[in-house]
């Protein structure tokens, strides 16, 4: 009788595009339309026995667990899946394995992976992207200890510590301060130029209060494309720019190497203007001409104006940055034993399965033998012997041999095959 997967084959891996590496104009190509169809064909494609799926505008994440995990098997997979080749994914595909996986999802679920440190939104599309693929039957036994961990670890840094607290990005930043100058900002016209990551963080900000925008970038497709995965109105760029004598806040977040707001754009639409305006400019280099703010009525905040304050809350959040490293260290500690206990709990029961069938038969040629002689309760105590004898032969060394997985002295692979051989009885003898 052979045993099921030992523990050298059970591997859990992690496969991620994420805003580190490509902006999200060029991370929208990577996402899954249908998630369904997503899992599906990662599984069987990618030869996997567990798969979850974590999609946002800032990242696109795949947990799996297999046996022999292969890097190429599984962006085929993906390739496959979203329509893309295997050359899109080279120089921004990151690739994880086991602990390193678990680590990483503990950061992200606490929100030290986000572009804004602490943010509480990842934690619930975690928690989601879990539910989906347990629901689904596409995560199993092993994935569901590591999400629950992560799920419960980002909440337990979120109560104890001050890590979600306050703005710590230039885009969060800039929209506190906009509604500290203009109070209510869902009654403002807003607009947003950008599509990038400093673009995302405002609109997030913009969305959490439910404030309506437009957005609009150098070509009309990127700022579609935005607009379907972040948030906002999109508009040409060509429209924005007539659209200046009516509007009250702009964001102007690019890598345009020239001023696409400039004086006479802005002096030109503010000649008839009652209203104030405020702009931000958080594009590096800048891209809103400096001599804009001498036009009257017109309030002009630069990237490193903004910058200065982020860092001073940077640095006030430290300490908590730390504090929640130490209680992701610590859970790494007790999910490893978890872990290596849940890797090893395959051969575990598959030897007492394997006895128990012997013990089975054992028992059947017994009372055949009686025949007769023995009564229904002579026989029914003569069974429950027979389960007392396997439990209390094997209980004991399946106890030491977890024990030993747990410490994780460096021969867990070695260990589990010596035991599978052990007990590697055949169907007859």
């Amino acid at each position: 009788m052979n045993l099921p997967i030992a523990l050298q084959d059970l591997r859990v891996v992690n496969a991620r595009i994420t805003y580190r590496n490509a902006p999200i104009h060029i991370l929208e190509k990577f996402t899954f339309k249908d998630l369904n169809n997503a899992h599906k064909t990662l599984l069987e494609k990618g030869e996997l026995d567990e798969c979850v799926i974590i999609q946002t505008c800032n990242r696109v994440e795949i947990y799996a667990v297999a046996r022999e995990p292969d890097k190429q098997k599984l962006i085929e997979a993906w390739a496959s899946v979203s329509g893309l080749s295997n050359e899109d994914f080279v120089n921004i595909i990151e690739f994880e394995k086991d602990n390193e996986v678990i680590y990483h999802l503990l950061k992200l679920a606490s929100g030290l992976d986000s572009i804004v440190i602490g943010e509480d939104q990842v934690l619930g599309q975690v928690k989601r992207a879990f539910e989906f693929s347990l629901k689904n039957r596409y995560a199993g036994s092993y994935l569901s200890v590591a999400f629950d961990r992560a799920v419960k670890v980002g909440s337990k840094i979120r109560t104890n510590t001050g890590l979600n607290k306050g703005s710590v990005s230039i885009g969060s930043m800039a929209v506190n301060l906009a509604e500290e100058y203009l109070d209510d900002l869902k009654n403002k016209r807003i607009m947003l130029i950008g599509s990038g990551e400093g673009a995302s963080l405002i609109a997030k900000s913009l969305k959490q209060r439910q404030v309506r925008f437009m957005v609009s970038s150098r070509t009309f497709e990127r700022a579609r494309s935005f607009a379907e995965t972040v948030a906002g109105e999109p508009i040409p760029f060509e429209n924005a720019l007539e659209m200046f004598n009516d509007i009250d806040l702009i964001f102007v977040s690019t890598t345009a190497p020239y001023y696409l707001v400039t004086y006479n754009r802005i002096e030109r639409a503010r000649r008839t203007a009652e209203k104030g305006m405020m702009i931000f400019d958080l594009s590096n280099p800048r891209t809103v001409e400096e001599t804009v703010a001498t036009i009257k009525r017109v309030k002009l905040i630069n990237i490193d104006q903004i910058a200065e304050l982020v860092e001073k809350n940077r640095r006030s959040r430290k300490n908590e940055i730390q504090l929640a490293e130490m209680i992701i260290a610590d859970e790494m500690k007790s999910l490893d034993k978890v872990l290596k206990r849940k890797k090893v709990d395959p051969t575990v029961v598959s030897i007492f399965r394997s006895v128990d069938n012997i013990r089975e038969r054992e028992l059947k040629k017994t009372l055949s033998i009686l025949g007769n002689t023995l009564g229904q309760q002579e026989a029914k105590t003569i069974e429950q012997l027979s389960y007392a004898i396997v439990e209390g032969v094997l209980s004991t060394p399946m106890k030491n041999l977890r024990k030993e997985i747990e410490l994780g002295n460096g021969n867990e692979e070695e260990l589990v095959k010596t035991v599978s051989k052990l007990f590697k009885y055949e169907e007859k003898y």
